[in-house]
């Protein structure tokens, strides 16, 4: 019961930390931080050379903001699962997490794959392990 416990705090947490990521995304996206953090390491797939042009900068900006604002929405949805219907082991909860995990894995990393966003595959790998560990490790105390 103890793991059990530990692993739907930490799918909790992690999807506080989605939902604050997703707000910093939203909000700074165009700063220094974020420079270092993110755009440098996307932007040169689509702009080899360094831009400064507005209008590549104001799509970038809306385009994160909108990503940010998904990401920090479908991160209060991880945490609130984790935190309500995980904590009496409904099945459903554990299925709604898991599938929407591995949809949007699938589906976001063929695309930067096929743009040739390396990082951002990467990113994508990093944050499926964080979030499908704890949910194998409470696969098996489920409900039934």
């Amino acid at each position: 019961m103890r793991d059990y416990h530990f692993w739907r705090k930490w799918l909790f947490f992690f999807g506080l930390a989605f939902t604050v990521f997703g707000l910093v995304l939203a909000f700074f996206s165009q700063t220094a931080f974020f420079d270092l953090l993110f755009n440098d390491q996307i932007n040169p797939t689509f702009w080899p050379d360094p831009f400064s042009q507005e209008p590549p900068r104001t799509f970038q900006a809306w385009i994160y903001g909108v990503l940010g604002a998904t990401c920090a929405g479908w991160g209060v949805f991880i945490a609130f699962l984790a935190h309500y219907p995980l904590a009496k082991k409904e099945p459903w909860a554990w299925q709604c997490i898991f599938v929407g995990i591995t949809l949007w894995f699938f589906v976001d990393t063929a695309i930067s794959l096929y743009f040739g966003v390396i990082f951002n595959a990467v990113f994508n790998v990093l944050l499926l392990l964080v979030s499908l560990v704890p949910l194998w490790m409470m696969k098996g105390q489920m409900a039934e």
